[in-house]
């Protein structure tokens, strides 16, 4: 029997009030460590009307002016005016911040494993910054390997911000939000059900102030100047069912800061795949990678994808769970939903042997600590809008297929020579 189903996922734009915070723990994030890579760093943000507070707990040598980050990122991001109730130069910014429990950094300074082990490894001395589960996903259903929704809802937000920052649309705003539907027969997309955008802009548009008539022209324009150019290249276009909305209460003057308060952290959906695969719950943004949330997290990722790149499954999930100071994962799991070329216990005997998955061994792997220096002291705040995953506008460590063949040379070997 054929199954039919929809599947839906939202992205956010950079301007949304919880984006502009994880933006700015990103910033710092990735200003601390350009300074001192060691930095220990869990860095939270919440802004409001005219309003940013930075708290959170903060260990390093680096010496940043938070405020002028807060503010350089604010600006960067579109807020630079007072109509929209929040600008970067005009705005408060409260500090209030801690450093790191010494308690967790003993865990983390020196693991378990080199405690009470007297393990020599040296991926052995960092243990886990906290307690967890996370996972990791991939399937074939685009060139990225990520589900079709989050992808074709990520594609939409960044095409939003591309026409208001190079003034084809000059009326719109910085918040906004998307959403894709696609129709699913027997688990591959077929068809877009819904698209739906959500844009702040301006209370007039030109010399057109009916509210009815600006929002007629805003569809018109996203569809043409949005919609349009994101599909280009995708192989399941919207028809002549799709339904396309826009501004359904009718108008999105009071965004940002101003029309909703923000924080870090609160759109973890959003940044992973939208729903469609499972999450452990912990956030990325502001985090150091010694927090598991975050480098485990890529670290799954990044098995996963190297699992379907490989052909050895159409959806793989990775799923690795860590103890606060333990440098080994308590456990791993592999699951292809029935979709894998070999059984799931070959698929996690090869994980075992391939991949390295205690925290050092990940941040080495990823050069987690060096790549804000190497990038002109941006990386982490790069990935703090639009998504962690499937990014083909970013060159990310953890998005690399550069295990394919390695897995299928291993695959390709007798079971006794890879035991």
């Amino acid at each position: 029997m054929s199954r039919r189903y929809f599947f839906t996922s939202e992205s956010v734009t950079e301007g949304h009030p919880d984006k502009i915070c994880d933006q700015i723990s990103d910033t710092i994030l990735d200003a601390l460590l350009a300074q001192d890579p060691k930095s220990r760093v869990a860095a939270e943000v919440v802004v409001n009307t005219g309003l940013v507070l930075i708290t959170g707990e903060i260990t390093s040598k680096a010496q940043v002016n938070f405020i002028d980050l807060a503010r350089q990122k604010i600006a960067e991001i579109g807020y630079t005016g007072a109509e929209n109730g929040f600008s970067a130069n005009s705005c408060a910014v409260l500090i209030a911040i801690d450093e790191q429990s010494p308690d967790i950094a003993q865990g983390v300074n020196t693991a378990h494993e080199s405690r009470e082990e007297s393990s020599q490894e040296a991926l052995d001395a960092i243990g886990a910054g906290d307690q967890g589960i996370m996972f990791g996903f991939a399937c074939n259903e685009t060139p990225e390997l990520m589900p079709l929704p989050i992808s074709l809802a990520h594609r939409i937000s960044r095409k939003l911000a591309i026409v208001r920052k190079t003034g084809q649309l000059s009326y719109l705003r910085p918040d906004g939000k998307t959403q894709v539907t696609v129709l699913y027969e027997n688990d591959r997309p077929v068809g877009i059900d819904t698209i739906l955008i959500s844009t702040q802009h301006t209370a007039t548009i030109g010399d057109i102030t009916d509210d009815a008539a600006i929002l007629a022209r805003i569809k018109e324009d996203l569809w043409a100047l949005v919609v349009e150019p994101t599909f280009e290249d995708v192989e399941i276009k919207p028809d002549a069912n799709t339904r396309f909305l826009v501004n359904p209460t009718g108008k999105f003057v009071i965004g940002g800061p101003q029309g909703d308060s923000g924080l870090t952290g609160r759109k973890i959906i959003v940044d992973t795949y939208g729903g469609y695969s499972r999450h452990g719950g912990g956030a990325f943004s502001g985090k150091d990678p010694t927090k598991v949330d975050r480098s485990a997290a890529y670290a799954c990722r990044y098995v996963a994808k190297n699992i379907v790149a490989a052909g050895l499954a159409d959806k793989c999930e990775v799923q690795l769970s860590y103890a606060i100071g333990v440098a080994r994962p308590v456990s791993i799991m592999i699951e292809t939903f029935g979709t894998g070329k070999v059984a799931d216990s070959q698929l996690l005997e090869l994980v075992n042997q391939h991949f390295e998955l205690r925290p050092a061994g990940i941040i080495q792997e990823f050069n987690l600590r060096g790549l804000p220096g190497e990038r002109g002291g941006r990386f982490y705040q790069d990935v703090a809008a639009y998504g962690h995953f499937g990014r083909t506008d970013l060159e990310l460590p953890w998005e690399q297929i550069d295990k394919v063949a390695v897995l299928k040379e291993a695959l390709a070997q007798p079971a006794a020579a890879r035991a």
